[in-house]
């Protein structure tokens, strides 16, 4: 049994050649079409001596070449590396090295930051240029080679040779706290705890044929998925749906309005966003432009907080759809997931049930009691397939993966409450907590009440220097267009939802929250910001 991404999706095009794979805009390309440019492009890979083991970067919006080149580069058992496309020259710089990347398949518009960033980078001898996602595509010479001649008169056969399990597939995480790091998976783990190779709710272990089976049967469904595939997450979802046989729905930028016109043409059933940073433009399109959207059955949120007060919203005008909140990591997977009603919608992170192999552990390293130790806070963590470490960091993998009773647990730093009935409530990342006098005070808790507030947008929370209390927590608030927020208006806002030590001191206003282009938050520019404004 070879439980290998390019395996699984090859199962899938057998059992369903015919069906729609992909759709962007007008263009749908059948499982059968999807695997014929992927083969010719994974050929002419090899041609160029790409192979088992080699990085190969793919630096491009959402499109059906992104998610070709994906396949083609697994296929040939190489490794992608997902190259945020929001970077600039030095972040780009920094990742061709730190990845060691051989190849690069870019998007046409990012050609004069290439040909800038490749020439610096030896080991990079292959690029393929493939189009526009955004039409018109950008005129300009490449230093690679075009992708349609990078597959013409190459073979479409699949005749590659057997994989292996242990492969490794690498995410480079959003950098959101730090540079990016690449965590190692192999290919069933990441399989088994990001695609479906264990079932989310039962905890049932699949098999090799599952998912292709499923793909055979009635109820295909039509999913969408908001964030970029740069993003692990959205990467997860894409493949996951691939192996089982469902329409996957892309669009190469996030537009509300767009969104809704999709999910009404298409009669799409299942979306994936990122938190509050689309939800929330989300319901406010929806409210002023109501489409139907009878057929959507399911939203799914992960990777960022989706506040009570924007969940709120969602669940009015929706009654009958079901929401849920995953948590998880790049490093650990899925983790946990709880379901959204009007009477389970809390005030301080999402409250979840956690999944297979997940524990909580004490700041001494002990696993914790999810039935006996209630009210206790410690990290969230998993075992089981769990992932290799991180690329080229033997120091970081030694602090976030560790041994436990001769057992490995993916520990990267998120902090939960135990709850009653062994569920928890996510609090946030242990590096942004503020410790205020003594006391945690964690971002997510502070964000969702003050996103509560008529005048405010979108805020972060992060922790400054305070002579007195060792931190001072301030905010970083977006206001709504034409409203603003003054810190003590806003203290007396909270007062009625958050105990005193949690109120902030500062508050600095910006035109817009600091975030990634899969909407995560940017901390480490928002703290500078913060304390400018003091």
């Amino acid at each position: 049994m070879v439980l290998h991404i390019a395996d699984l999706v090859e199962h899938a095009v057998d059992a369903v050649p015919d069906k729609p794979a992909v759709k962007l805009g007008d263009r749908v390309v059948t499982f059968a079409e999807l695997e014929r440019d992927a083969n010719r492009l994974a050929h002419y890979l090899s041609s160029r001596g790409v192979g088992v083991g080699d990085h190969v970067g793919i630096y491009a919006k959402n499109s059906v070449e992104h998610v070709v080149a994906i396949l083609a580069v697994v296929k040939i058992r190489a490794v992608t590396i997902n190259v945020n496309y929001r970077y600039v020259e030095g972040e780009l710089d920094y990742l061709f090295d730190d990845a060691d990347i051989v190849a690069l398949i870019h998007e046409s518009c990012y050609t004069p930051l290439v040909a800038r960033c490749a020439p610096k980078h030896d080991r990079l001898g292959t690029v393929v240029v493939i189009p526009d996602a955004c039409p018109p595509e950008a005129d300009t010479e490449h230093a690679g080679v075009r992708y349609a001649d990078a597959i013409a008169g190459q073979s479409a056969a699949r005749d590659f040779g057997p994989r292996s399990p242990d492969d490794l597939h690498v995410i480079y995480t959003g950098g959101t706290t730090g540079f990016p790091k690449g965590v190692m998976w192999r290919h069933e783990d990441f399989w088994r705890v990001l695609c479906g190779g264990i079932d989310f709710y039962s905890g049932a272990r699949l098999s090799e044929y599952d998912q292709s089976t499923q793909a055979t049967m009635d109820g295909r469904l039509v999913t969408f998925p908001l964030s970029p595939l740069m993003h692990g997450g959205a990467q997860a979802g894409l493949l996951m749906h691939l192996f089982a046989g469902h329409l996957t729905i892309l669009e190469p930028t996030f537009d509300p309005r767009r969104t809704w016109e999709i999910i009404e043409r298409d009669r799409v059933q299942l979306i994936f966003m990122t938190g509050d940073a689309m939800a929330r433009p989300l319901i406010e399109e929806y409210e002023r432009a109501p489409r139907d959207a009878g057929a959507l059955v399911a939203v799914a949120s992960s990777a960022a907080i989706f506040s009570p007060a924007v969940k709120k919203r969602w669940l009015a005008a929706f009654p009958d759809t079901l929401f849920t909140d995953s948590v998880g990591a790049s490093e650990t997977g899925f983790q946990g997931m709880g379901l959204q009603d009007r009477d389970r919608v809390g005030g301080e992170g999402p409250v979840v049930t956690l999944g297979p192999d997940g524990v909580v552990i004490d700041d001494d390293g002990a696993i914790l009691d999810l039935a006996g130790d209630v009210g206790a806070v410690g990290r969230l963590g998993r075992g089981g397939s769990v992932p290799v470490g991180y690329y080229n960091d033997p120091v970081r993998s030694a602090a976030t993966f560790l041994e436990i009773g001769g057992r490995r647990y993916s520990v990267p730093g998120d902090y939960a409450r135990i709850e009653e009935g062994g569920r928890v409530t996510l609090l946030g990342r242990g590096s942004n907590c503020v410790n205020t006098g003594g006391e945690k005070v964690y971002p997510e808790e502070v964000e969702g009440a003050i996103k509560a507030h008529p005048a405010v947008y979108d805020v972060l929370v992060v922790g400054v220097p305070d002579e007195r209390y060792g931190q001072a927590v301030a905010a970083v608030v977006q206001p709504r267009v034409d409203r603003t927020v003054a810190l003590e208006e806003l203290r007396d806002f909270l007062r009625a939802s958050l105990s005193g030590y949690k109120l902030p001191r500062v508050l600095a206003l910006v035109p817009e929250i600091p975030r990634s282009a899969t909407g995560k938050a940017r901390y480490p520019r928002a703290r500078e910001i913060a304390m400018a404004a003091r």
